[in-house]
């Protein structure tokens, strides 16, 4: 079970209490931890990190939608996936100390897991979808509202960036360019796919990038590149 000092912190710092403690429990279960334990018979937390990534989008959009009714609907999308992002979620994991907690198998504990970025972001999105299930929508809002919320007023996702039009242009200033988006390859289970893109220039390969989507793997790709090119000028 979940130690009772994160229970405690959970309590004290979020007002969260969870009615049904084998939900958290779940939620903070990586899946090398359950193949590790199977003889316990427990669940890892692959299909709570499902649900809260739908709760989640839900969640912010329907902020963003309310706090800025004069914006169009592409400076919203670009906005939330700056919210949503693997960078945004696995700093809110850690910002609440998830990270600590997060049960990991041998394996994947000595190779460093519980710092990765990847891991924190689909914990966030497990301890959200079981916060959902466990109390409802409302819950959820109240938890962001405490930690996303604040940094969305503050202004911090207002500078998005789209890295492919950026590498796009950054390209055509020395003439032609024919861009070009790999995928490399698809790893991890259905609900949790982690995709590898490279970004190529003609042959030339200028940056690779992972991501939950192939859009993010090339985005993340394209800022690899920019981040290459601008430092060898």
């Amino acid at each position: 079970m979940v130690v009772a000092e994160f229970v405690s912190n959970l309590r004290n710092t979020y007002g969260i209490e969870f009615k049904n403690l084998a939900l958290l429990d779940e939620a903070f279960t990586h899946s090398s931890y359950a193949n590790e334990h199977r003889e316990l018979g427990i669940s890892d937390n692959e299909r709570l990190e499902f649900l809260g990534d739908a709760v989640l989008e839900l969640t912010v959009s329907d902020y963003l939608y309310r706090k800025y009714p004069e914006e169009p609907e592409g400076k919203l999308t670009r906005m939330r996936a700056a919210i949503v992002q693997t960078r945004s979620f696995s700093a809110f994991s850690r910002e609440a100390h998830f990270d600590r907690y997060i049960k990991l198998g041998n394996g994947e504990e000595a190779a460093g897991a519980r710092k990765r970025n990847t891991l924190l972001e689909d914990l966030f999105e497990a301890f959200c979808g079981a916060l959902y299930l466990d109390q409802g929508r409302g819950a959820v809002i109240s938890f962001c509202e405490k930690i996303i919320f604040p940094k969305i007023d503050a202004g911090e996702f207002l500078s998005t960036h789209d890295f492919k039009t950026a590498l796009q242009e950054e390209l055509q200033r020395s003439g032609d360019a024919q861009i070009e988006y790999e995928l490399l390859s698809t790893s991890g289970p259905a609900n949790a796919r982690i995709f590898t893109v490279r970004v190529l220039d003609g042959k030339k390969e200028l940056g690779t990038g992972t991501g939950k989507s192939k859009k993010a793997a090339e985005q993340e790709a394209a800022k690899a590149a920019l981040t290459t090119i601008r430092a060898d000028k």
